[in-house]
């Protein structure tokens, strides 16, 4: 019997383990991809808050048609006040809830009266689109109660953030999985 070399080895045995080496060698592939994403799983993405600048790519660069970015509004540090610099335009001609004298754009910032002379300030998620307006109107004039956050209920948790990528001030970043939120402390 004749000995096989690579020269004179049979068309088939050939095909078979041709076959079984690139299975195996996507078998490997498949593993090392699904421990990465484990891995990747155990951080999401979040804004640090004292690095906002609320620049609206939030609201722009978001791979989701609605971002996930929200507004949240730290009630221990809010002032109540009637002239919200996060609520109001710049110099509005009257202290009212009237849409020309409102800062964000898309009216999701509620004001409620209650007493004189403090309001409230609450934030209706569904509107609020993540552009940031009334945190920069918060953070110049204000206490900085009104912050940007990632809604780790609606992001996809993208590898490569398409906003961390566009944000100017390096304010998006990992963090652990057990601590997803970055608060503002009163």
């Amino acid at each position: 019997m004749e000995k096989q070399t690579p020269d004179n080895l049979p068309r088939r045995r050939f095909l078979r383990e041709g076959l079984w080496t690139g299975a195996l060698a996507a078998l490997g592939a498949a593993c090392a991809v699904l421990l990465a994403k484990g891995r990747r799983q155990k951080y999401v993405w979040q804004i640090d808050p004292l690095k906002c600048i609320g620049c609206g790519n939030c609201a722009t660069h978001c791979v989701l048609n609605e971002s996930a970015v929200k507004c949240v509004h730290a009630y221990a540090m809010c002032g109540y006040c009637d002239l919200c610099t996060g609520y109001f335009i710049p110099e509005p001609k009257e202290l009212t809830t009237a849409a020309e004298n409102q800062l964000c754009p898309t009216g999701a910032i509620i004001r409620t009266f209650v007493e004189d002379p403090y309001f409230e300030y609450t934030i209706d998620e569904p509107l609020c689109v993540g552009c940031g307006k009334c945190v920069v109107g918060c953070n110049a004039f204000g206490n900085g109660s009104l912050f940007l956050q990632v809604r780790h209920d609606r992001c996809v948790n993208c590898n490569e953030c398409a906003i961390a990528v566009a944000c100017p001030s390096q304010a998006f970043k990992r963090v652990p999985i057990e601590t997803p939120y970055i608060m503002k402390d009163a």
